[in-house]
């Protein structure tokens, strides 16, 4: 019998007939739980995200070392402090230890004790689609939920990010953000992202929920403790808001004072090639961005705004070097 599979077990007695539950599984599903965590984040009053992702966020997290947690990156960027809670309910602060766009994850550094056990790393390349999985959520049994995954497929969001290979599952679980995915022998998976409407692939009508798979954290996780950002070059980043729409890509907004707006691209503009080659959806226009070199490379965007085409060149920048800006990592 599996670690989710006994685990599910335990929290359905414990939920109908707590006597029927016995004291082997109640302490294995207690252990498991004990490594996810709730983040609290207060944002800096001046954050350049505060006008899209608030003042005040509030999710999950999971232990992945002693004195380390996991999150998604976007609950704690321009965190003016942070605040981990555990499973036995004390908290204690955190710092942001790393940052990284390229997958989203966030890792924080606790400054101080903390209960719980750090979830083993699984292999998120090995989940194939009709897996069963447990999404977990903080708050003990009561945020846990079965799911299984739908579709292992790209995901290109607007916001000039791009996985390769994102987890999908059903049926959509509200509590997403930087909930931990759990594997059938308890690993960890992924890191929960977003609520998304096309679970079961692009056109279809499926909620659901995108998961960032571990296994993008295992190359970067040394990197993110000593030097907060994966080793390597860092990838151009324009400050360019987009959406697919009809085979055009429509300028939905742009980032105050990043490279986009300080180029003259403004929302309502479409974008319909870098350099000579034609992008007709985000995940053309990214890999044509990048490829183009590091942050600081000028990159050519051909733009038609109004009815004219126009040639406008972006100097690019490094992502988290715009919220520097605001905020020391």
């Amino acid at each position: 019998m599996t670690a989710v599979v006994r685990l599910l077990i335990s929290l359905l007695a414990l939920s109908l007939a707590p006597a029927f539950a016995q004291d082997k599984e109640k302490d294995e599903a207690a252990e498991l739980l004990s490594g996810v965590v709730q983040v609290k984040a207060k944002i800096l009053p001046n954050a350049r995200s505060l006008a899209t992702l608030g003042a005040q966020r509030q999710g999950s997290g999971a232990l992945v070392r002693e004195g380390y947690v996991l999150t998604i990156g976007y609950l704690v960027v321009e965190a003016e402090s942070i605040e981990v809670t555990g499973a036995d309910g004390k908290s204690v602060p955190a710092t942001l230890a790393g940052y990284d766009h390229a997958s989203g994850f966030g890792l924080l550094k606790l400054i101080g004790p903390l209960a719980g056990k750090p979830l083993l790393l699984g292999e998120s390349a090995a989940l194939t689609e009709r897996a069963p999985a447990m999404i977990a959520s903080f708050g003990g049994r009561d945020g846990v939920n079965l799911v299984y995954v739908v579709s292992r497929r790209p995901f290109s969001g607007s916001w000039e990010y791009q996985l390769d290979s994102a987890i999908y599952t059903y049926p959509p679980v509200q509590n997403w953000s930087g909930a931990a995915l759990i594997g059938a022998k308890g690993e960890l998976l992924g890191i929960g992202s977003l609520v998304v409407g096309d679970a079961g692939g692009q056109g279809t009508q499926s909620p659901g929920n995108m998961f960032v798979p571990i296994d993008l954290l295992k190359p970067i996780f040394e990197d993110l403790v000593a030097k907060g950002r994966a080793a390597g070059p860092l990838r151009p980043w324009l400050g360019l808001n987009a959406e697919e729409m009809r085979g055009r890509l429509f300028v939905a907004r742009v980032s105050p004072e990043g490279p986009a707006e300080r180029a003259g691209l403004k929302s309502g503009d479409i974008v319909i090639g870098v350099g000579a080659d034609e992008v007709t959806s985000l995940a053309e226009l990214y890999r044509k961005v990048w490829a183009r070199g590091e942050a600081g490379v000028e990159v050519p965007l051909r733009v038609l705004q109004g009815m004219q085409v126009k040639e406008i060149t972006v100097r690019s920048i490094d992502r988290v070097q715009y919220f520097r800006q605001r905020q020391s990592y």
